[in-house]
């Protein structure tokens, strides 16, 4: 792909790679866990080698995908305060899915929808963790009705999770010029500005 050496730097490769493990522990998770949720999609589980394979990895990358997620907060979280504008642009929403985003007040770095769906995501990541600790029997004994309350929360917040994330990617392709930033890390400076305009002059000191 070529690209205009004035492009912005959005993302490090460190700040990528941090993004596609957790994006890639996620796929693996959601496939997984659907093949241990119901059997209609239990054919899922040969993608790991079978179901008792499948129950021996999905607690061990939901770890891996918990660390990683900690990290990206602690990279992140300061950038997702919500601030007054961010209410501004929520209040105004559907003007940006209308396509009439050339009036929507500056936005830093993210918009009101990003910091939105970041805290959502961590919410949904802390109680996951919480509730799937309870049910790997392999490391935790606890009662069997701490087990079913935790396997209830367990799938309420995956499927709350599945669907943050769908929305993600749909906007990230939707809005033309976001795929790149997590691809090579750079946007262009047009991107920037119509977007994230608050963001670019901090960045260009324009």
């Amino acid at each position: 792909m070529r690209r205009d050496p004035r492009d912005l730097q959005r993302y490090s490769a460190a700040e990528r790679s941090n993004h596609w493990v957790v994006g890639i522990c996620f796929i693996l998770l959601g496939l997984s866990g659907l093949s241990l949720f119901h059997p209609l999609f239990f054919p899922l589980s040969a993608l790991f080698g079978g179901g008792t394979w499948t129950r021996i990895l999905h607690p061990f990358v939901g770890v891996l995908m918990a660390g990683a997620f900690v990290r990206m907060f602690v990279r992140f979280a300061a950038l997702n305060v919500l601030e007054p504008a961010d209410w501004q642009w929520l209040g105004r929403v559907r003007e940006m899915a209308g396509g009439e985003d050339q009036n929507m007040p500056a936005q830093g770095k993210y918009n009101g929808g990003q910091k939105i769906l970041f805290w959502l995501l961590a919410a949904c990541m802390v109680l996951l963790l919480l509730s799937g600790l309870p049910m790997w029997r392999a490391y935790f004994t606890l009662s069997v009705g701490t087990v079913r309350l935790a396997a209830v929360v367990h799938a309420a917040m995956a499927a709350i999770m599945i669907g943050a994330i769908l929305v993600h990617v749909y906007a990230a392709i939707w809005v033309s010029g976001t795929v790149r930033a997590m691809l090579y890390g750079t946007v262009t400076r047009a991107w920037a500005r119509q977007h994230h305009r608050e963001w670019y002059r901090q960045v260009t000191g324009k």
